[in-house]
Formats: C-alpha cells, sequence, structure tokens
C-alpha cells in the first residue's frame, strides 16, 4: 500500500510538470535510490523515472527526480542525453562535503559499447552538474596507429602519454592480414579510442570519498577489433574530476610453451 501511495504521488507529480496525460500513463519508475542529497541531513528519495518503447529495453525521457526529505518536494534533473538502455543510479560523496552526489548512467547500445554518464550536486539551491560525458569525449584525444615488428602505439594527447601494445600473441589469421612475413606493416593501420564506455565509482583511499574510473575502448581497424582499454582515474579538485593517472589494459593471448 505504501509502494502505491509513493509512485501516485512521484506520477502526479511528473503528469503537473509535463502536462501530458498520455506521457503520464506510460512513465515508470526505472530506479530509486535514498541518501542524503541535499545536504540538511534529512534521508531524500532519488528516483530515476522513463517511459519504456514498446517491445524493446529502450528507454527514453529519461530524467532523475529528488523528493526532498524535509519538505517532500521534488526537484527534476533533466539530463542531456536522456534515452538509452539500462539505465541507473548511483548515490555516493565525490568531492568531500559528506553530502552525496547523484550519478546516472546509460548505455547508448550498438557496437562500440558507449555510455552516457552524469553527476549532479546540491550547490546553492539546485542542482548542478559535477561530470558530462560529452565533456570528458571532448577533453580526452587519442591517436592509434600499428607499428612494423605486432606493435600498436597509442598516443594519449592531452595527458601526454605514449603506450605500446604488443598484438604477437594475436592469431596468426589476424596478423598476416596486417603484417609481412618479416614483420613489416603491408600498408599504414590508424586505430581509435571509443568515447567513454564505462565509468564506475571507486573509493580508491577508503576514505568515503568516490573517485571516478573511467574505461574507453581501444580499437584497430573496426569497433570490435579490441585492442585493449584506456582506463583513467579522475578525482574532484574543487573545479572538475582531474586526471589523476592514465592506464593501458590489454587483452592476454595464448600461453607459448
Amino acid at each position: 500500500m505504501k509502494t502505491k501511495t509513493r509512485q501516485l504521488c512521484i506520477y502526479c507529480f511528473i503528469e503537473i510538470e509535463r502536462r501530458g496525460p498520455r506521457m503520464y500513463r506510460q512513465r515508470q519508475e526505472v530506479d530509486i535510490k535514498r541518501g542524503n542529497v541535499i545536504g540538511d541531513g534529512a534521508i531524500d528519495t532519488v528516483y530515476l523515472m522513463a517511459e519504456k518503447t514498446p517491445h524493446s529495453p529502450y528507454w527514453v525521457n529519461i530524467e532523475a527526480v529528488v523528493q526532498d526529505g524535509r519538505t517532500n518536494r521534488y526537484t527534476r534533473i533533466p539530463l542531456k542525453e536522456n534515452s538509452g538502455y539500462n539505465p541507473t543510479l548511483f548515490l555516493g560523496d565525490f568531492t568531500g562535503d559528506k553530502v552525496e552526489d547523484i550519478m546516472v548512467v546509460m548505455d547508448t547500445g550498438g557496437s562500440g559499447g558507449m555510455i552516457n554518464a552524469y553527476i549532479f550536486a546540491f550547490r546553492n539551491g539546485q542542482f548542478r552538474p559535477l561530470f558530462d560525458s560529452e565533456v570528458f569525449n571532448n577533453r580526452y584525444k587519442y591517436s592509434v596507429f600499428y607499428l612494423n615488428q605486432y606493435k600498436a602505439q597509442v598516443n594519449s594527447i592531452n595527458v601526454r602519454q605514449t603506450f605500446i601494445i604488443d598484438l604477437s600473441t594475436k592469431n596468426k589469421e589476424y596478423l598476416s592480414e596486417i603484417y609481412n612475413a618479416d614483420g613489416t606493416l603491408k600498408s599504414p593501420i590508424q586505430g581509435f579510442v571509443s568515447p567513454l564506455a564505462g565509468l564506475y565509482p571507486v573509493d580508491f583511499d577508503r576514505n568515503g570519498v568516490y573517485e571516478l574510473l573511467a574505461y574507453q575502448n581501444i580499437a584497430g581497424r573496426y569497433n570490435a577489433d579490441r585492442l585493449g582499454y584506456v582506463q583513467t582515474t579522475m578525482k574532484w579538485n574543487g573545479r572538475e574530476f582531474g586526471t589523476e593517472v592514465q592506464n593501458v589494459a590489454i587483452f592476454g593471448g595464448d600461453q607459448m610453451g
């Protein structure tokens, strides 16, 4: 009975805001979390609301809605990209102010395995963005190209790091398409690093404040030709999530001998 009362309340709020009875009937709670996101010590409720497309796991018009635990008032948090698969909520303190922030992540679909991700914090009476996956994608730029002798080079331009990936453990058929028998390239090949493919809150310091661990796919000739992942650890520095460290993770090959 309590669940029905709560759902009626949140749906009525969305109906009044959108002024659309058809949309009102379709909206659902995709996820729900509770925590102190406003910072007054009360336990607030955060809903992830969306509309599910017929006969599909794809969700549209996704938005976060916060119910103030002290006043019971609702605040909508619109998302820049508001459609996708498997939308989820996470609450955690990313800035060290002892107040939980709101993290929303959703899959975009497609062979690249990309996501849209956002983090919001309550500042000066409203929810403001701390992280935006589009801003992240525009900030981190790369170049990828194959080298002679079964290697690939990844240049992280903004971080000013170079990584060399050993391709010699790839299967013989793969290598023969790209390399001559003496290990030289048959022709120049450029790869690429995908937009954000994974974003995970991790408390590396075990101090109650979360850092961000971002994953991006390193691809060779096409998306499914995975060479590894760029892993970027970021920490809030008072203005933005700054880069702490960047690594490349590769796939193992068959053990030789």
